[in-house]
C-alpha cells in the first residue's frame, strides 16, 4: 500500500508555483466583445457532468484572449463555476488547451509534478469534497465560491504513479460512458433524419409515384389522412400521489418533471414509495423504452424510459401509440422541433407554461397509410432500441465507477491488487 499525503490545494499551489484565480471581472470582457467564431470562452452553464460541452460556449477574437492571456487555459487544468451549483467542475482536454476561462468561473492551475491532474479531478468530484466546499459557500441568497475557499480544500494523495493508475482505472470507465453518448448520438439523428426524409420532406420509398393533394394542413401525399394526434398515440397523464406517502427509502422510484429531460432521461430519483396506490392505473408503472412527454416548464421535453420499473407522477405524460409498432415513430415526432413548437403555442401559464394532454391530443397531423408506417418501424425501431439499451449500460458503468470512486481515493483499495479493468461496451 502506498503512503498518502495530507495538504491543501493552496499549499500545494505554492509548492509547485500553480494558480487558483478567478476569470476575467465583466468590466474586462463585454457582452459586445463575443463573436460567432473564434476562441471558446469556458462559462459556468458550459460545465455538464464533469466536461466542456462545446454546444454553447461563447467565442472572442484571439486579440481579446491575447490580451486577456492570463486568464488562457491550459490541458490539465480545472476549471469551477462560482455561482449556483458550487460543485460543478471540469477537466480541460488537450483539445481544449488555449481556450480562456471566462467570467463567472475559477481556474485551478497545478501542473503535473504533484498532482495528477485527471486524479485530482476525481478527488475533487468526491460527493464529500463537493459537500465540504459547499458548506463553505458565502451569500445567502446564491453560494459564491471565491479563491480562498478552493484554496483550502483538503487533500489526500498518493505517489504519482499511483494517482496515475487511479485516474487510469476510472478514465476506462469515462471513456466507454463517452462512446456510449456518441453511439446514442449518432442512432438519434439516423431515426430522426429518416423521419423527417419520410414525414416531413415526403422522400418516402415510391413518392415519385404518388402525387400531392390540397388538405387543412397544406399539400400532403395521396392517400394520407389528416387526423387528431389522439387517433395515432394516447397521452396517459401520471398519477396525483400524495406526499405524506412518500419514503426515503422506498422500493418504488417515482418520476417527475426534472427526470425528463430534452431528450435524455435521467433515472435518479429523490421521491420513493413503499406502497403503490390501490387505484393507480396500471400505465404508471413505467418500463423501459416508454415514452415521456413533459407538460410543465420546458414543455414539449420527450424521452425514453431506461433503468425501470419506475411510477409515473403528474406534469408528466406517458405517449403510447395506438398501434404499437408506432412506437419508435411517435418518439421520433416528438422529438421533432415542429411538434415542440406546437405544443408550446397550445400551452398556457403565467409563472411556467402548461399544456394540458387533452389539447395536445387535438393537435391535427398528417397520418401516413399503415404499410409505410410498418416500413418505417422495420427500420427506426431496432435504432431505438439500441439508444435504451446504451443508456442502460451508460448507467451500469456509472454505478460501477461511483462505487469505485471513493474507495479507490480514500484508499481502502490497494490498486496494485487491482487488474486492469476489461470493460464491456454491450
Amino acid at each position: 500500500m502506498s503512503d498518502w499525503y495530507e495538504s491543501t490545494l493552496g499549499q500545494v499551489c505554492d509548492a509547485v508555483n500553480g494558480l487558483i484565480q478567478t476569470g476575467p471581472f465583466g468590466s474586462q470582457l463585454h457582452q459586445s466583445d463575443y463573436t460567432e467564431h473564434g476562441v471558446p470562452v469556458v462559462m459556468p452553464k458550459d460545465i455538464v457532468g464533469g466536461r466542456i460541452t462545446s454546444e454553447t460556449v461563447a467565442r472572442v477574437s484571439v486579440d481579446h484572449v491575447e490580451r486577456l492571456s492570463r486568464h488562457k487555459l491550459n490541458s490539465g487544468d480545472i476549471i469551477y463555476g462560482r455561482r449556483g451549483d458550487i460543485g460543478r467542475q471540469a477537466l480541460i482536454r488537450s483539445d481544449q488547451a488555449g481556450w480562456m476561462c471566462g467570467t463567472g468561473c475559477l481556474r485551478i492551475s497545478l501542473g503535473e509534478s504533484t498532482l495528477d491532474p485527471h486524479f485530482l479531478h476525481y478527488y475533487l468530484s468526491q460527493d464529500e469534497v463537493i459537500s465540504w466546499i459547499t458548506n463553505q459557500a458565502v451569500g445567502a441568497t446564491m453560494p459564491n465560491l471565491n479563491t480562498a475557499i478552493l484554496r483550502s480544500v483538503p487533500v489526500s494523495y498518493p505517489d504519482l504513479p499511483v494517482q496515475r493508475r487511479i485516474a487510469g482505472i476510472l478514465s476506462s470507465y469515462d471513456d466507454l460512458i463517452e462512446n456510449s453518448q456518441r453511439r446514442i448520438k449518432i442512432l438519434e439523428e439516423m431515426a430522426r433524419r429518416l423521419y423527417r426524409e419520410w414525414f416531413v420532406h415526403f422522400r418516402f420509398p415510391g413518392h415519385e409515384g404518388c402525387r400531392l393533394v390540397e388538405s387543412p394542413l397544406g399539400e400532403i401525399p395521396e392517400g394520407w389522412a389528416i387526423c387528431e394526434l389522439n387517433d395515432f398515440v394516447q397521452f396517459k397523464s401520471g398519477f396525483a400521489f400524495k406526499s405524506g406517502t412518500f419514503a426515503a427509502d422506498g422500493e418504488y422510484r417515482l418520476v417527475t418533471i426534472k427526470n425528463v429531460q430534452d431528450g435524455v432521461f435521467n433515472p435518479e430519483s429523490d421521491t420513493r414509495m413503499s406502497e403503490v396506490p390501490a387505484n393507480m392505473p396500471t400505465y404508471c408503472v413505467l418500463n423501459d423504452k416508454d415514452i415521456l412527454l413533459s407538460l410543465t416548464g420546458n414543455v414539449g421535453r420527450v424521452c425514453l424510459v431506461h433503468d425501470g420499473p419506475f411510477l409515473l407522477n403528474q406534469r408528466v405524460s406517458k405517449l403510447a401509440p395506438v398501434e404499437a409498432f408506432d412506437w419508435a415513430m411517435v418518439y421520433c415526432m416528438f422529438r421533432q422541433p415542429e411538434m415542440r413548437v406546437k405544443l408550446e403555442q397550445i400551452s398556457n401559464g403565467v409563472a411556467q407554461q402548461n399544456v394540458s394532454p387533452v389539447l395536445a391530443s387535438k393537435i391535427d397531423f398528417a397520418q401516413p397509410p399503415r404499410e409505410l408506417r410498418r416500413r418505417f418501424s422495420i427500420i427506426a425501431e431496432p435504432m431505438g432500441l439500441s439508444i435504451v439499451q446504451l443508456y442502460t449500460t451508460i448507467q451500469n458503468l456509472r454505478r460501477t465507477r461511483d462505487l469505485l470512486l471513493p474507495r479507490l481515493l480514500s484508499g481502502q483499495i490497494d490498486v496494485d491488487s487491482l487488474p486492469e479493468p476489461v470493460l464491456s461496451e454491450s
